[in-house]
């Protein structure tokens, strides 16, 4: 045991605002999560425009230097090599990414994607 408290995790979330032009969505997320290792984190994501395409939502983990790695597609499926502490939640406009027992290698950036899968 360490004297010196929890160990707080910054999740930088990106105030991200992605566009999509022909669905005229706009995304926002909070800036910063500051989280206790071991401890359960969500990250929200609103999106201003219902489409036809509930679910379709991804969430993708940055760390410096790297390219992002997706996580989640279609709101709630993992992604093969995501582990299982990571899960997605929601529909229609109010998405969640759910960290349970928060280690170390998840501090990083977070973002949420909202794409369109029905035909063009």
């Amino acid at each position: 045991s360490s004297s010196s408290g929890p160990l707080q995790l910054l999740f930088k979330v990106g105030c991200l605002f992605f566009l999509i032009d022909f669905l005229g969505v706009t995304l926002t997320q909070p800036e910063v999560k500051t989280v206790q290792l071991g401890q359960k984190a969500t990250i929200e994501c609103m999106r201003d425009a219902c489409t036809s395409s509930y679910t379709c939502m991804a969430w993708y983990q940055q760390k410096p230097g790297e390219a992002p790695k997706r996580l989640i597609h279609s709101a709630n499926q993992r992604d093969s090599n995501t582990p299982s502490r990571f899960s997605g939640s929601g529909s229609r406009k109010d998405f969640t990414l759910t960290i349970s027992g928060v280690q170390t290698e998840d501090t990083g950036d977070y973002y949420c994607q909202s794409y369109h899968s029905g035909p063009v």
